[in-house]
């Protein structure tokens, strides 16, 4: 089908390797290479090329995808909101991982034991949560961080997460701090925001729980979410809070409010959300 080879260069493109892409359409990397074969040989053209250990996409491919891409999103999220949702289908939600770690882990385990245990987790950073929503390869997605601007998807702000500097503040204003990447795009209104608490970042990581681990072993000053505060354990650290914050979602596309095992689970974890509220 021209759709999913259109698909699984989509993802070569974000992946790089076809194991990978294999992976995420839980295919063998032969039928990942047999899909892009066919997809060259209906458009007539050479689509991708190696490049190191990796593989490479051609400057044809690169201008397919620009074209396609926005088209090739929706189309895939309306096949998504006309297929059957049965009580046993699994429903796949893309999340934050500091947010499972930090707020559901246990929610959503009570919540599988007493009405669904169909769900299946992925965790990815905002932009690839928003990318999967809209796309329908996730149903929902829980997401921290700034959503990007005109994401085009239905849902709501769960709570707004404060951040708090862990560690000797003098240390961190004068050889800055241990932070998330910087430069993603969920991240980058913090930047300002730092350096006028006269902070900059000494290194930027990848993981929050990376960084958790370097601010448990008192390796420099480090900046945290506050739901990941209580997995410092018994490490005696200052904690201040710096007035920054990052706000917590939850993204559907608009269909999915009108699917009742849906709705209860969305409804679910806004209730979660809403008790931790200042006040409640």
């Amino acid at each position: 089908m021209l759709l999913e080879g259109l698909e699984t260069l989509y993802l070569l493109a974000h992946e790089g390797t076809m194991g990978k892409v294999g992976s995420r359409l839980f295919i063998s990397q032969s039928a990942v290479s047999k899909r892009i074969t066919n997809l060259e040989n209906r458009l007539g053209k050479r689509l991708i090329e190696p490049h190191g250990r990796h593989i490479r996409l051609t400057a044809e491919a690169l201008d397919l995808l620009e074209r396609v891409s926005p088209s090739l999103d929706e189309l895939k999220g309306q096949i998504s909101d006309s297929r059957s949702l049965e009580d046993r289908t699994p429903i796949n939600i893309a999340c934050s991982e500091t947010l499972l770690a930090g707020y559901l882990a246990p929610l959503l385990t009570d919540y599988m034991q007493q009405h669904d245990p169909f769900l299946r987790f992925s965790t990815h950073h905002t932009p690839v949560i928003v990318e999967r929503v809209r796309a329908g390869d996730a149903l929902l997605g829980i997401c921290a961080g700034r959503l990007p601007a005109g994401h085009g998807l239905q849902g709501t702000t769960l709570l707004e997460e404060p951040f708090y500097l862990v560690g000797d503040e003098e240390d961190a204003r004068k050889s800055g701090i241990l932070t998330m990447e910087l430069d993603n795009p969920s991240n980058t209104y913090l930047v300002a925001r730092l350096q006028e608490w006269g902070l900059s970042a000494r290194m930027q990581m990848d993981s929050y729980l990376a960084l958790l681990e370097f601010a448990r072993a008192g390796m420099a000053p480090v900046l945290l979410p506050a739901g990941l505060l209580p997995k410092l354990g018994s490490a005696a650290l200052p904690c201040k809070p710096l007035g920054l914050s990052r706000p917590l979602s939850l993204i559907y596309r608009p269909s999915v409010a009108k699917r009742p095992r849906l709705l209860t689970l969305i409804e679910r974890l806004e209730r979660h959300f809403h008790s931790m509220q200042p006040g409640q």
